[in-house]
């Protein structure tokens, strides 16, 4: 690692950021990862070191990386902000000075945007990101990989997403500009996704349906997605929590939900879930959910993600 290396750094920040020809390759790394085991017994990654550091708790994305990056040949570090100097008043843009010192790629998993933006302005290495209050880039990549292992090619096909616009529709609504889908959005009027995200889309030729009637979104969609209604760093009090279940009751993903979805609809959740909210145990446990598949392929899109930042 040098400080002052001039070669271009590759960050992974969000789909928005990056061309459609880009995250095409990345799946097809993280593909041929899955299909093929390319690249393990080569150990591409050997000698590379990732730091992970997690201010939000994870199971899919600790697991996924650490696994990933060991089967690419190279080792990970994990900082809690609690167990590193992030937690008692060190900057991010300190921590990201010291720690492209020591490593080869950074990936940092964040209630707020803007220590990833910071992190990545005063790193010399890559930065991955892990999630952030707005977007969530990394379970979007397996998303559209579960996608087309089981439907084909995702370009000009239908989704519909119902609930909350929070930080995974916004990755959505930028993976619809990029890979060139219909996105239909069924949110209550308060929790719609950014206007500036609504913007962005429009403004790049976004196939962007919004509306509250989640009958209208989910009609003829070929995939249904939803999310937890209260999520991690949310307001935690029981009023909150009330608010929300009385706002997205009538957005829950049912059997009658997913009967108007297409015959051979899937259905998508990153997890964790909470059955008999978001969406009803029988559709998430029943024939048309992949969401097995959507946590597996964390592991295989990151590994392409690893590769293009590194390779």
């Amino acid at each position: 690692m040098s400080a002052d290396s001039s070669a271009e750094v590759r960050h992974f920040l969000d789909l928005d950021r990056l061309d459609a020809g880009t995250l095409r390759q990345i799946l097809d790394l993280g593909s041929a990862c899955k299909r093929d085991g390319a690249f393990v017994e080569e150990k591409p990654l050997a000698g590379r070191q990732l730091a992970m550091i997690f201010e939000k708790p994870s199971t899919r994305t600790r697991v996924s990386f650490e696994v990933g990056m060991r089967q690419l040949g190279g080792q990970a570090v994990i900082l809690e902000q609690q167990g590193s100097q992030l937690g008692r008043g060190e900057t991010v843009a300190d921590t990201a000075r010291v720690l492209c010192r020591y490593v080869d790629v950074i990936m940092l998993r964040t209630t707020r945007e803007e220590n990833l933006l910071e992190l990545a302005e005063n790193s010399t290495v890559p930065v991955i990101n892990g999630l952030t209050n707005r977007t969530h880039p990394c379970q979007l990549m397996a998303d559209v990989m579960t996608f087309e292992e089981h439907l084909g090619p995702i370009k000009d096909r239908r989704v519909a997403w119902c609930g909350d616009g929070n930080n995974m529709a916004t990755s959505w609504i930028h993976a619809a500009v990029r890979f060139e889908f219909e996105l239909r959005v069924a949110t209550p009027e308060e929790l719609q996704p950014p206007q500036a995200v609504l913007d962005w889309a429009a403004a790049h030729g976004g196939r962007i349906v919004l509306g509250n009637d989640v009958e209208a979104a989910v009609d003829g969609a070929d995939c249904v997605v939803t999310d937890v209604w209260t999520s991690m760093g949310d307001d935690e009090t029981e009023s909150f929590k009330q608010r929300r279940h009385n706002l997205l009751a009538g957005y829950r993903v049912d059997e009658r939900v997913m009967r108007i979805a297409n015959d051979d609809a899937i259905f998508m959740h990153c997890l964790p879930a909470h059955r008999g909210e978001e969406v009803a145990a029988e559709v998430i446990d029943g024939p048309r959910s992949v969401v097995w598949d959507e946590a597996e392929n964390r592991l295989h899109a990151q590994k392409g993600i690893l590769l293009w930042c590194l390779t």
